[in-house]
């Protein structure tokens, strides 16, 4: 029996015009396809000229990441399809919210890991913190789980935005 292909996971930045209807397009494709999406952004880049960049996160076999990049760029609207995952460094960032509630030691140990972590209280009560954090996805994924068992009681996530380093553009 042959052995399963690792999944990949690839963030992949598509540049299209900003117009009605261009993301219900971009989401049709992966569901029509049973296409996975981790993590989804989309932001108008350039006002001017009317465009907006789409940043998706996706994983799938190597054959599968090369399907949904081919058929992106198939997409009317779409002007460029990037895979920063294989094109070079890059960086990624996600922003969330999470609200903790406790008293005590819970909350002491609360604001303790925050600051280890670069949290940033933005709105508190004598019961709750929300604390906003900035980075990569696993940073986040790692202060989440740390504040389960301290009363994490909400949670807000931005997605991925992601941008390649070094002077070259667009």
């Amino acid at each position: 029996m042959p052995e399963p292909v690792p999944l990949e996971t690839h963030t992949l930045s598509v540049f299209v015009d900003n117009e009605p209807g261009v993301l219900a397009r971009v989401i049709g494709l992966f569901s029509g396809r049973g296409y996975n999406i981790e993590s989804l952004t989309v932001a108008e880049t350039d006002p001017a000229a009317r465009r907006s960049r789409i940043t998706v996160v996706t994983s799938g076999t190597p054959q599968v990441i090369e399907q949904i990049k081919a058929q992106l760029g198939r997409l009317v609207p779409v002007h460029r399809v990037s895979d920063l995952t294989v094109e070079g460094p890059h960086v990624e960032r996600e922003m969330a919210l999470i609200k903790v509630q406790g008293t005590g030691e819970k909350r002491v140990e609360a604001l303790r890991i925050a600051d280890i972590f670069r949290a940033r209280v933005v709105d508190s009560t004598n019961e709750s913190f929300v604390f906003e954090i900035v980075g990569r996805t696993e940073k986040l994924e790692a202060f989440i789980k740390l504040m389960q068992p301290l009363g994490l009681v909400d949670l807000a996530r931005t997605g991925v935005a992601a941008i390649s380093r070094g002077s070259a553009g667009w």
